[in-house]
């Protein structure tokens, strides 16, 4: 099974960026689309963009226009781009897989990166 590990969080000023990386262990060719989640305690999981295979993409409207996603099928890799960063972007940041209508990561999702930005 494919295992997901995301990295690049940390902590920026309100308005900086950060580019996360979802790095796979195996081939991500396979899967139809990637998507990124964000989660704040106390609060349901926030879908905050995915991108299909041929490349075709989809925003949350609180992040369209600053966000940007793109894979790598060589380097099984997918990154999010975060640009204008704002303190309500604050939150534990996780990458999961689509194949088919099965989701690679569906009880546990690990620890996935965190993103804080300050005011």
């Amino acid at each position: 099974q494919v295992q997901l590990v995301e990295s690049g969080g940390g902590l920026v000023q309100d308005g900086g960026s950060l580019r996360l990386s979802c790095a796979a262990s195996g081939s991500i060719a396979s899967f139809n689309s990637m998507a990124w989640y964000r989660q704040v305690p106390g609060k349901q999981r926030e879908l905050v963009a995915f991108i299909t295979t041929p490349g075709s993409t989809y925003y949350a409207d609180s992040v369209k226009g600053r966000f940007g996603i793109s894979r790598d099928n060589v380097e099984n890799t997918v990154y999010l781009q975060m640009n204008s960063l704002k303190p309500e972007d604050t939150a534990v940041y996780h990458c999961n897989a689509l194949k088919g209508n099965s989701w690679l990561r569906r009880g546990d999702w690990g620890q996935g990166t965190q993103v804080t930005v300050s005011s």
